[in-house]
């Protein structure tokens, strides 16, 4: 829904999603995607990253915190400290919730060594359905657990925020690029996907263009981002995050997406079939 011109814009609400990414050869790797379940008000059938809002209680939320602090997120990103450090917070929350994901180690692991990020984080399942539920914060289970947020296993990648006319629902959405760690899988078992899994950049571009899926235009220019890399090249990656917040134009009977590489985009669109624009 887009807003009549003489109304203001909603105010975009702060959201991070993760680019999980895992080797599958020497120039390539595999990221997860989940689709959107039918049934959800919001981008329903839309491929996207694990990902969501930030939960007032992962603002202040005071956790025990190893890698980069919040000041380097913040500098990097280009906002304050507190919202980096909720960020950051919202990024390793929604990943373990929505693939079981963890990034994090035993706070009596300090280091760089595989016992210092969680091997298996299937243990802590009665936990992540907790935090689905809204029934734990993300702070009460890392110290319940004795564990600690491990930032250095997450890097900054993009921020894109839903065009002003958009009336339903606005984000300001921080993406973060994170390895899949050692000895842990992730999967689909959460209410907001029916289907999930591995796939290399590149062929979930090809399946958007042969019209086999939909991507939303931050999802497929993350993805182009992403394809031929490697995950140690993606991880070597130093980037100053500057916003990108597409314009909504109509054209026909349709709202059409323009950004700085729409034009590759809607070609992509209209090849699959994709007459809408979202």
């Amino acid at each position: 829904m887009t807003a009549p011109p003489d109304e203001p814009p909603l105010v975009p609400r702060p959201a991070a999603t993760v680019m999980l990414v895992r080797e599958t050869s020497a120039r390539d790797l595999a990221v997860f995607l989940m689709r959107r379940h039918s049934q959800m008000e919001f981008a329903a059938g839309v491929m996207v990253f694990p990902g969501g809002g930030v939960d007032d209680r992962d603002r202040n939320a005071d956790i025990a915190w190893a890698g980069p602090p919040p000041q380097w997120w913040a500098q990097r990103f280009g906002i304050e400290p507190d919202l980096a450090e909720a960020l950051v917070c919202a990024a390793a929350r929604e990943t373990f919730e929505e693939s079981g994901v963890l990034f994090a180690g035993p706070a009596d692991q300090a280091g760089s060594g595989p016992d210092s990020i969680v091997g298996d984080a299937s243990v802590y399942r009665d936990s992540r359905h907790e935090l689905a539920s809204g029934a734990l914060s993300f702070g009460d289970f890392l110290r319940r657990e004795n564990l600690v947020l491990r930032s250095d296993l997450l890097r900054p990648w993009a921020n894109w925020v839903t065009p002003e006319a958009e009336r339903t629902r606005r984000y300001d959405t921080y993406f973060f690029v994170g390895a899949l760690p050692a000895g842990q899988r992730a999967d689909g078992e959460n209410t907001e996907s029916d289907r999930v899994g591995w796939t290399t950049p590149q062929a979930a571009i090809d399946d958007f263009a042969a019209g086999r899926s939909f991507l939303l235009p931050p999802t497929w220019t993350q993805l182009d981002s992403l394809a031929g890399r490697s995950v140690a090249e993606v991880l070597a990656v130093e980037r100053q995050i500057v916003a990108v917040q597409p314009h909504l134009e109509i054209q026909g009977d349709n709202w059409i997406f323009e950004f700085f590489d729409s034009d590759r985009y809607h070609q992509a669109r209209e090849a699959g079939g994709m007459g809408w624009a979202f």
